[in-house]
C-alpha cells in the first residue's frame, strides 16, 4: 500500500486581477522529502509556498495536508479555528526572521506553544531549551533580537517554528537577507533537519544547497513549474531551455 503524500497540491492558481501569478500547478510531497523550489525573481515561488498554509490564499485549486483540505471554504469562525490548527502542523521561516523585538529569544520561542497548545511555562521553557540547543542558540536564550546577528536571528526563527512540532517546514528564502559569511550557519541547521528526515519545501537561490541537500528540485518561471526532478538531473542535464539559461547564469563562477 502506497503511503499518502503529506502535502498534495492540485491545480493551484493565483491571480491578482488580470495578473496570473500561479498557473495550474500540481505537486505531491512525501513524508521526509526535501523539495527545493528555484527560479527567477517574480516567478511565483514565494506565492506558491505561502499558499500552502493560506498566508496567500489561492484563487483556484486545492491543497491537502495528510488528506485534509487546507484551503476549505468555511464560515469565518470555523475557518479561523481550522486554519490555526493547520498552521500548527506547518512551520514557516521567512526571509526577514519576523521575531518579536520586545521579546527575548526565550519569549519568541515559547509564545506559540504556550498560547496555541496551552502548555505550562515549565513545559514551554523545556521545549525552548531543547529547540534552541538544536540550532546552537541555547546560550543566547535570554538575549533580545537586537543583540543577535542575522544568522542568529534566523536560527531562533527556525527554533520557534520547530517548537510547534510541525509535520512540514516551509523556508521562504531563509538565507537571502544574510551576509555571505552567515549563510552557512543557517544552511547547517537546515542540513541537520534534512538528516533527521524533516519534510521541507525550500524556496532558495542557493544552488549548491539545492544540489547537495534536496531530494527533488522544481524550477519555476512565469507562474508554472517548467521542470522538476532529482538534483542530478536538473543541474546536470536539464531538458528545458529556460532551465538551462537560468542555471547557466546562476552557476557561472561557482566551482
Amino acid at each position: 500500500m502506497t503511503e499518502q503524500p503529506i502535502i498534495e497540491i492540485r491545480n493551484a492558481a493565483k491571480s491578482y486581477g488580470a495578473l496570473e501569478v500561479l498557473k495550474d500547478i500540481s505537486l505531491t510531497v512525501n513524508r521526509g522529502e526535501i523539495v527545493a523550489i528555484i527560479g527567477p525573481s517574480g516567478s511565483g515561488k514565494s506565492t506558491f509556498l505561502r499558499a500552502i498554509n493560506e498566508l496567500d490564499p489561492l484563487s483556484g485549486g486545492e491543497i491537502f495536508l495528510e488528506g485534509e483540505q487546507v484551503n476549505k471554504r468555511l464560515p469565518p469562525r470555523e475557518y479561523e479555528r481550522h486554519i490555526n490548527r493547520i498552521r500548527q502542523e506547518i512551520g514557516m521561516v521567512f526571509q526577514h526572521f519576523n521575531l518579536f523585538p520586545h521579546l527575548t529569544v526565550r519569549g519568541n520561542v515559547t509564545l506559540g506553544p504556550r498560547l496555541l497548545k496551552g502548555l505550562s511555562q515549565a513545559d514551554v521553557d523545556k521545549l525552548a531549551e531543547e529547540q534552541l540547543d538544536h540550532v546552537g542558540m541555547l546560550e543566547r536564550i535570554d538575549y533580545f533580537p537586537s543583540q543577535l546577528s542575522g544568522g542568529q536571528k534566523q536560527r531562533v526563527a527556525i527554533a520557534r517554528a520547530l517548537a510547534m512540532k510541525p509535520k512540514v517546514m516551509l523556508f521562504d528564502e531563509a538565507t537571502s537577507a544574510l551576509d555571505p559569511e552567515l549563510v552557512e550557519e543557517v544552511n547547517a541547521v537546515m542540513k541537520r533537519l534534512a538528516q533527521e528526515h524533516m519534510t521541507m519545501l525550500i524556496v532558495t537561490h542557493e544552488m549548491g544547497f539545492a544540489q547537495d541537500v534536496c531530494d527533488r528540485v522544481l524550477f519555476m518561471d512565469q507562474g508554472v513549474v517548467v521542470e522538476e526532478g532529482p538534483p542530478d538531473v536538473i543541474f546536470r542535464n536539464p531538458t528545458n531551455e529556460r532551465t538551462r539559461n537560468f542555471l547557466r547564469k546562476h552557476l557561472e563562477g561557482r566551482s
